[in-house]
């Protein structure tokens, strides 16, 4: 029997957000999607969107959420990064706040009423409006890494991170360490960037039906008969620049750098100076850069993914 699929606005923190219930026709996992975290990163809105579509046809085994655009108002505005309510950047905000500002709040009720209770998550992300990107899943160290372990490995892509838990992580307040937290698997799963729909929307919908398949929920147009052994790092470096101006990598999203490679260049805006020469703290691989030449100062420019 085909899955149920139930479309409908769901209030949180205010905003109407759109959600897909997808019920298969026997028992199985609670599996929650989630799309849109930043309101630019095109790609795994676009794929979730059609996937969605595509499992109304589907035999499905459990329940699952999935949510195409999380972040309505950064999507509506075309703000990367950030809430433009109050600049504050949603997947640093979780498990949110209730009493907080937007972001806050939106990150607790994401939290409540979609982690929260799910037997695995799957966070869907691409490099944002100004960011090229190599694509990779990354979960958190956490009493269910092995399943998150597992979750991002089924994903299919070439590089899996394990971000430690405390001091020495690049980010914190993310819904896959927010979830890590209270027991729950997640994943992040990054493809595409730079505000484009292009082979990275396949790319997250062979990982979805993979997920699908690792939980036992269904068989889709991935087999696990296509497995891959990704490599696996350990350490997440994000560079950042010291003064403001004109970007200029010197390195590609994807390539393997030695320890102290030059990485790009940040000069005055004429040309006329380099400001800075940004070389790389360890060997390792780049799996997002900046791709606008203007940056700001303390502005970001790359991640450097290490084993």
């Amino acid at each position: 029997m085909p899955a149920t699929v139930k479309r409908r606005m769901l209030d949180l923190a205010g905003l109407e957000v759109p959600v897909a219930e997808i019920g298969g026709a026997l028992d199985g996992p609670k599996l929650t999607v989630i799309a849109g975290v930043h309101g630019c990163e095109y790609a795994p809105m676009a794929a979730v969107r059609r996937w969605i579509a595509e499992l109304e046809s589907a035999e499905l085994r459990g329940r699952i959420l999935a949510v195409p655009v999380l972040n309505l108002p950064a999507f509506r505005a075309r703000t990367p990064f950030v809430v433009p309510d109050d600049g504050k950047n949603l997947n640093r905000c979780f498990p949110g706040d209730p009493a907080g500002t937007l972001a806050d709040r939106l990150a607790h009720a994401a939290f409540t009423q979609l982690i929260d209770g799910a037997d695995a998550v799957v966070d869907a992300h691409a490099g944002d409006l100004v960011e090229a990107l190599e694509p990779f899943a990354l979960y958190d160290a956490g009493p269910a890494e092995a399943r998150a372990r597992e979750l991002a490995d089924s994903y299919g892509f070439r590089y899996v991170m394990r971000q430690q838990a405390g001091p020495g992580r690049a980010v914190t307040g993310t819904t896959s360490a927010a979830a890590a937290a209270i027991g729950i698997p997640a994943v992040i799963a990054e493809a595409g960037g730079r505000g484009l729909l292009d082979g990275a929307v396949e790319l997250h919908i062979r990982g979805l039906y993979r997920v699908l398949n690792l939980l036992g929920m269904g068989r889709g147009r991935a087999h696990s008969e296509d497995d891959r052994h990704p490599n696996r790092l350990e350490r997440f470096l994000w560079l950042h620049c010291e003064q403001a101006g004109w970007w200029e990598p010197q390195a590609q999203t994807g390539q393997r750098v030695n320890e102290g490679q030059l990485l790009g260049t940040v000069s005055t805006v004429d040309g006329a100076q380099v400001l800075e020469e940004v070389r790389a703290p360890v060997a390792g691989v780049v799996l997002f850069l900046t791709s606008s030449p203007a940056v700001a100062a303390g502005g970001l420019l790359l991640g450097l993914g290490a084993a």
